[in-house]
This record gives structure tokens, sequence and C-alpha cells, in this order.
């Protein structure tokens, strides 16, 4: 069977085989493996390191994901069994193509770059998180004031101070009134001692004429 392997690279390689009249209706197995030596590695199919399977349409196919400067062997048997030597060739991988050497550089640089920035965006996240914290609890502190109460609970307890003081003293006048109301005609006594040891007669006030009535005889009991 006569076995090619054309168009060689640092990562690919293409295979090409005759058509078998036994696999008409089966399909090709592809068998490949790096690192090949002959001597200690037999042509048995379990030996081989990766497989493809391709329609017996196909008179060929492209090797890829090689590694370069590399020995390989390539296989090309019919439904999955087992090579002989003359259904496989050897070849050599030559060295990296300068073309996926960049594309490779390119996919490292980028993926360094995405991932610089993913960084970054996290500590700008936390930086921005703890500077609003300590503007919010500075503005909390400074609300509540030096004895940790804000102005608007001061504002609400001078607010109730004032409106019960305002009930108490209707409560007062409330209560006067309704004595008044109760008993007009109560007389209302004063006495006023200037000097313990001078006496003088107490005056009595009526509520209704309002005229001061003297109590005689106090003084000459008292003395």
């Amino acid at each position: 069977m006569g076995i090619t392997v054309q168009n060689i690279t640092g990562n690919t390689a293409m295979v090409i085989w005759p058509k078998m009249a036994s696999c008409a209706d089966s399909f090709y197995s592809i068998m490949y493996h790096p690192n090949w030596n002959s001597m200690l590695s037999s042509y048995s199919r379990k030996n081989f390191q990766k497989e493809e399977r391709v329609p017996t349409s196909r008179s060929s196919f492209v090797v890829e994901n090689l590694t370069p400067l590399t020995t390989y062997i390539v296989c090309v048997t019919c439904q999955s069994a087992n090579p002989s030597s003359d259904q496989c060739r050897v070849f050599n991988t030559l060295e990296r193509d300068p073309a996926s050497a960049s594309n490779t550089k390119k996919e490292l640089a980028l993926g360094i770059w995405l991932t610089s920035s993913i960084l970054l965006l996290i500590i700008a996240a936390v930086l921005l998180y703890g500077c609003l914290h300590l503007v919010c609890r500075r503005r909390r502190e400074h609300l509540q004031g030096p004895n940790g109460t804000s102005k608007q609970d001061h504002g609400k307890v001078w607010t109730k101070s004032a409106a019960y003081a305002l009930e108490e003293i209707g409560r007062e006048r409330q209560i006067m009134q309704d004595t008044e109301e109760k008993h007009p005609g109560d007389i209302q006594l004063a006495t006023i001692i200037e000097n313990p040891s001078v006496c003088k007669e107490p005056v009595v006030l009526t509520s209704k004429s309002q005229e001061q009535v003297p109590m005689t005889g106090l003084c000459s009991a008292i003395n």
C-alpha cells in the first residue's frame, strides 16, 4: 500500500493513500504516534496515541496539532484493523512556522492583557467601595454630632418637650377655670406679718365686695 506524507510543516502533515476495494462500504482509520521507535513499539493499534476515522470517499487527510521537530509514524488501515509495516510511514516535522509562532505570541499577549484588565477592574471596584463606605460613615458621624445624636433627633426631642409644656399649661388653666366655676363665693385670706415683734391686725378680703375687714382681738390674744 503506497502511503505518502506531503506538505510537512512544524504542526501539520498531509497523508495520502490509494483507495482499497475492501473498504468500499466501511471507513479508513488514520493512526499516528509521536517519538516512534520501531525497535520498542509494535504495529498494534493500541500503541498509537491518536486515531481518526475518514469516509471511504476520501483518499487524503491532514494531520494537525503536531509537535515541531518530532518523529511521527502514521498508518492507514481499513475498519480500525491492526496495521502492517507496508501501511505505515515515518516522517519528521519541521521547525515551528514563523506565522504560527507569531499567532501564539499574540494569543499569549492577549491573554495577559485580558487578565491584567480584569485584575485592575477588581482592584478599582474594591477601592471605590472603600471610599464610598468611608464617605458615608463620616457623613453619618457629622449628622449625629459629638454625642451621637443627630440634628433631626434633637429637633424631635425639642418639639416633644414644647408640646408637653403647652399641654401642661393648658391643663393647669383648665383646672383653675373649673375651680373658679365650682366655688365662686369662697373667701380668700391673706395674712401678712412684716415683723414678728410688731403685731398688726390681719385683714380679711371678701370676694364679693373686695372690702378690707380688720379682725380685732387677735394680737391681744397672742400677747
